[in-house]
This record gives structure tokens, C-alpha cells and sequence, in this order.
């Protein structure tokens, strides 16, 4: 044990000697000190060797290290995902994006829309901790306003779908955008056939096509209302003039003879000179593809351009309480089309929720009330079956989710079992006419 006997030799060499006021040479005390000295030295001597054996003894420390913790990463679904991963961080919100025209003559369509889409967010209840959202941003209804709230939507990292575009210019100008991010689009209103032809990933419906609403029209006023003349007007745009051209085709094919076939300029206030050309023309019902805001006009100012008797048919995009408001017992007798799915008790649900939330009925501010729900339900299920959790973050791979959406089968929506083609269609129902009867919508003879 070298250093007990070092430690030993030290505590003698400090009591039996002392340092020499010169030369540092020990210096001898006297006898009666030194005896005194070497018990203490026996005394310090045990203490000493006693503590340094009971140091040996003790077990050595041992460190303690904290462990290491190793953030969470993204899974790998998210690099090898063409379009990476959406992260939602706790206290996000998984939100889903809508573009609708919120303010001005056509707000109806995007309050209603975004209503019922609400409903079916509120209904999808927490998911892995985290909370969906719905985003409604105004885009007018118009393609510049659609490419404008796409371009916004886009940059938000914690928008993984979009249950819209409502109208179909807006629709059009925004699908490119989305395509891009990588972004799915189910839409419960753009009905415009094209739209569907122009080889989107992204883009889906659950809206019928206005090839099915035009085809269905052109039947029932050949065959259900009798007329075999008809004047068709449009406004121009891809959804109303689409619309019209496909009323046209199918009318002559039936049969029918097309009086007149013309555009007006939307966002007049006076359409009498068109009207006016439309009753040189004798025909027995005016046929109109477009929106509210200009069915009005036509309906309020047919009587005064020579058109008393001659029936007004509408499209959905002239349905709705605005238009019975509006044109008032103008408007009586005139037709249009709807969405009215059949009852079930998921839809009786549905509307009671819709009325206590909002105050009115499903259907009365435009026709795709039930088809809002459907359009979010079906991006929601979607999302849940593609998220992946690692720690507390959620991730939502973009790719997988764009492909899940067009692979929709078989599920129950509000309208029916919805599934999607290899183009994104995936109406499961057909139009409903509805025509004013004392002031109020009811649903026409089929």
C-alpha cells in the first residue's frame, strides 16, 4: 500500500520535525513534546488509514449520462413520395381548402357549398390528436380570382386537399396550379365536361357532368314539356356556353329545332336587345346556361321583349332562394335543375344539422348543398387512410393521398355510393328538375 505509507511518513515528518529558520535543516524537539507528538502521531495515523481504507473500498462512481434523445424524422414514405409529405406540428390543424365565390351575386352558391362542407369537418372528430379545418377563400367565381386563391392555398404547407373548385372557370384556371403541389381536388360543382379531359391527377367530382345535365334537359323538354322549338342563350363563359352547346346537340338529335343561338355579356344590367332578337325568333321556351345574377335580368325582362308564355328553363347554376327572390312572380313556372338525393338516414342527419347550424334548409341557396358534404367527406376518409404519425407530428404524404382520392370506391355518401373513374368522375346520381310553384321550388313531374 504505497500511498498509506507515504501518507504515514509525511504526518511524522510534520510532527517530529520542524523547519529550521535557515537552511530548512530539522530541528529536534524536546523529549516531553516529543513524547506528547507520538500520540497524536498514533492517533492522526489511525484516522489517516482508517478514511483512505474505507476510500478504497467504496465502489468507484459511475457517471451518469443522460440518454440521448433522438428527434423523430419524417417516415420514409416522405422521400420517396414524389411530392414529399404535408407536416402538421402539434397545434396545426389539417385543413382543407375550398375556392367559391363568397361575396357578391353569386355568394349563394360559395356560402352554401362552404356550409355544407363544414358540417362534414365538424362530423370527421379529432383524428390522431390533430383537428381538420375547412379554408374558404372568395374567388368570384371567375378563372382569374380561381388561379389567385390556388396560388395562396398552395402556399400554406398544412392544406393537403380541396373540396372545390365551385365554378368551372375558376375550377380550370386553378387545376394547373394544384397539379404542380401535388395537391387533390374533389369538387361538389364544376360540371363543365372538359375538365375532366385534360389529364389532371388531381382533379376529381362529384358533380354530374353537364354532358348528363344537358342531355337530360334536352329529354325533358322534348319529350316530358312537349316544345319542339327553343332558343338557347348562354354567357359565354365554359361552364353556361358548354352547358348550352350540349342542350343544343341533343335537341336536334331528339328532333328538336334551335331557333336561336346566342351569348350575352355577363354582368349587364340590361339584356333587352338579345331578348328581343330571341322573340323574332318565335320559340316555345327560352333555354339558359349560366348564373343567377344574369337568369334574373332574363326572366324579369322577357315579358317586356315580346316573350309572355314562353317558358323559362334554367341549369343549376340558376337555382336557389336568390333566384325566387329576385324574379318573384316573374319567375313562376320557370325551371331548373337540382340535386335533391334521395332520403336516407344519413342525410336526414344531415339536414337537421345543416338547418340548426345555419338557419335554413339544405338545398334552398343553391342545389349542392349535400354535394359539399360528399366532396369533404371523401378527401377527409382519404387523408385518414394515408396519414402516418411518428412522435407527435403528423405527416400526409402528397403523392399517395392524390392517388388514394381518384382510387375512391364504393363509399356512401350522402348522394349515393360515390366512386371515381380513371378521369376523376364519381357522380353516382342524375339531375332532378325543379320548377316555381307559388313562389317556392318543388320538384317537376319526371
Amino acid at each position: 500500500m504505497p500511498i498509506l505509507v507515504n501518507a504515514v511518513d509525511r504526518i511524522k515528518c510534520f510532527i517530529l520535525t520542524k523547519p529550521a529558520a535557515a537552511g530548512l535543516s530539522p530541528q529536534i524537539f524536546p523529549e516531553e513534546e516529543r513524547e506528547m507528538n507520538k500520540k497524536i502521531l498514533s492517533l492522526l495515523t489511525l484516522l489517516v488509514l482508517a478514511s483512505m481504507v474505507l476510500a478504497a473500498c467504496k465502489p468507484a462512481a459511475t457517471a451518469t449520462v443522460a440518454p440521448t434523445k433522438v428527434p423523430a424524422g419524417p417516415p420514409a414514405v416522405c422521400t420517396t413520395d414524389p411530392n414529399g409529405c404535408a407536416v402538421i406540428k402539434p397545434g396545426q390543424t389539417i385543413k382543407i381548402g375550398m375556392g367559391a365565390p363568397m361575396t357578391g351575386d353569386n355568394a349563394n352558391f360559395g356560402v352554401d357549398i362552404s356550409q355544407g362542407a363544414m358540417i362534414a369537418v365538424s362530423d370527421a372528430g379529432d383524428f390522431q390528436g390533430f383537428k381538420f379545418e375547412l379554408v374558404a377563400q372568395d374567388d368570384g367565381g371567375s378563372p382569374e380570382g380561381g388561379a389567385t386563391v390556388a396560388n395562396k392555398l398552395v402556399t400554406d404547407a398544412t392544406i393537403v386537399a380541396v373540396a372545390g373548385h365551385i365554378f368551372s372557370g375558376a375550377t380550370e384556371a386553378a387545376m394547373p396550379i394544384y397539379e404542380k403541389a401535388g395537391v387533390p381536388m374533389m369538387s361538389p360543382s364544376a360540371t363543365n365536361p372538359p375538365l375532366t379531359q385534360k389529364g389532371s391527377k388531381v382533379f376529381n367530382r362529384v358533380a354530374f357532368t353537364d354532358a348528363v345535365q344537358g342531355k337530360f334537359a334536352a329529354a325533358y323538354v322534348f319529350n316530358k314539356l312537349g316544345f319542339k322549338k327553343i332558343a338557347i342563350m348562354h354567357d359565354g363563359a365554359a361552364y353556361g356556353q358548354g352547358l348550352a352547346s350540349v342542350v343544343q346537340d341533343n335537341f336536334k338529335q331528339l328532333g328538336g329545332e334551335v331557333v336561336y343561338f346566342g351569348a350575352i355579356t355577363p354582368g349587364e344590367a340590361d339584356y333587352s336587345a338579345p331578348l328581343a332578337a330571341v322573340a323574332a325568333a318565335k320559340p316555345e321556351a327560352l333555354y339558359y346556361g349560366g348564373y343567377v345574377q344574369e337568369a334574373v335580368i332574363l326572366v324579369n325582362q322577357m315579358k317586356t321583349a315580346g316573350l309572355t308564355g314562353v317558358a323559362f328553363f334554367g341549369c343549376d347554376g340558376t337555382f336557389g332562394e336568390d333566384f325566387l327572390q329576385r324574379t318573384g312572380a316573374n319567375g313562376e313556372g320557370a325551371y331548373s335543375t337540382s340535386l335533391f338525393p334521395a332520403g336516407s338516414t344519413a342525410k336526414q342527419t344531415f339536414d337537421a344539422a345543416y338547418e340548426a347550424k345555419f338557419g335554413k334548409k339544405p338545398g334552398v341557396l343553391s342545389p349542392f348543398t349535400w354535394n359539399a358534404y360528399d366532396s369533404a367527406a371523401v378527401l377527409i376518409a382519404q387523408i385518414k387512410k394515408v396519414a402516418v404519425k411518428v412522435g407527435d407530428t403528423l405527416y400526409i404524404p402528397r403523392g399517395a393521398l392524390v392517388a388514394a382520392v381518384r382510387a375512391t370506391s364504393g363509399y356512401q355518401g350522402l348522394g349515393g355510393k360515390i366512386t371515381c373513374d380513371a378521369t376523376g368522375e364519381c357522380n353516382s346520381t342524375g339531375p332532378t328538375f325543379v320548377y316555381i310553384k307559388s313562389g317556392a321550388w318543388v320538384e317537376a313531374a319526371k
